[in-house]
């Protein structure tokens, strides 16, 4: 995290960042300023965060355009919710440490100490980013970028809607026809630690339900409320598992 540098050093570190971005800037001097955090600015004005307020207005026109295109069934609600999300202080955040944008970073002396950047800093570098792109190459050059980290976020998003709304339909059903609620119990794990699967089943008071098997165990509960549910309705079971 460089502080005061030479000019030949802070070449080196716009030089990195450019390859790391994929993204070869016409003013560089645009690709400073995003960098450059208040505590290691000469002045207010040369620091990112009138580029983080532009910036978030971008990610914003290109998430709703997205979801407006590639969602032509969700109402207003429906696309303001994933919205919220994708485009979140948690979420830039997480886009900044994916390209390391933290060890980049113009700051002062005082912050150098610190090992983890605060996630709000990190958020608000990786708006002030969108915002160079697009003053540099317009909404040609800074969509695309955008995208790269919008499109499996948003993905996410819905797939995580989509599982939580089995389980809220099955709390619902087990709450008003069986005076229960679902509990969900892991009955087997398979896999190395970084990608393990798990067999879950759902139990609504005493009877247990078909289990389920997951990549992760929201996966596995959101299909072990499928199965149940399957079961409760009289249908085939979606997801079989030896039992």
């Amino acid at each position: 995290m460089p502080s005061e540098t030479s000019a030949s050093y802070e070449q080196e570190i716009l030089d990195e960042c450019q390859g790391v971005i994929g993204y070869r800037f016409r003013k560089p001097e645009l690709l400073r300023a995003a960098l450059t955090h208040t505590s290691g600015a000469n002045t207010r004005a040369a620091s990112n965060e009138r580029l983080e307020f532009l910036g978030d207005a971008i990610l914003g026109l290109v998430t709703c355009e997205q979801l407006f295109v590639g969602f032509p069934d969700y109402q207003e609600g429906e696309m303001t919710k994933i919205k919220s999300a994708v485009v979140s202080r948690t979420a830039c955040a997480f886009f900044s440490q994916q390209l390391d944008l933290g060890s980049f970073l113009f700051i002062g002396r005082g912050m150098r100490s610190s090992v983890d950047l605060p996630a709000n800093l990190l958020a608000d570098v990786f708006e002030s980013l969108v915002a160079a792109i697009y003053l540099d190459g317009g909404l040609e050059a800074a969509q695309p970028f955008i995208l790269r980290f919008l499109l499996p976020e948003i993905d996410r998003v819905v797939r995580d809607a989509a599982n939580n709304n089995y389980k809220s339909l099955l709390q619902q059903v087990a709450q008003r026809d069986f005076g229960g609620i679902p509990k969900y119990q892991v009955l087997d794990e398979q896999g190395p630690d970084h990608a393990r699967s798990f067999k879950i089943a759902v139990t609504i008071n005493t009877h247990r339900y078909p289990s389920a098997w997951g990549q992760n165990k929201k996966i596995a509960e959101s299909r072990a409320a499928q199965n149940a549910m399957a079961e409760i309705n009289g249908e085939p079971i979606p997801f079989p598992s030896d039992s």
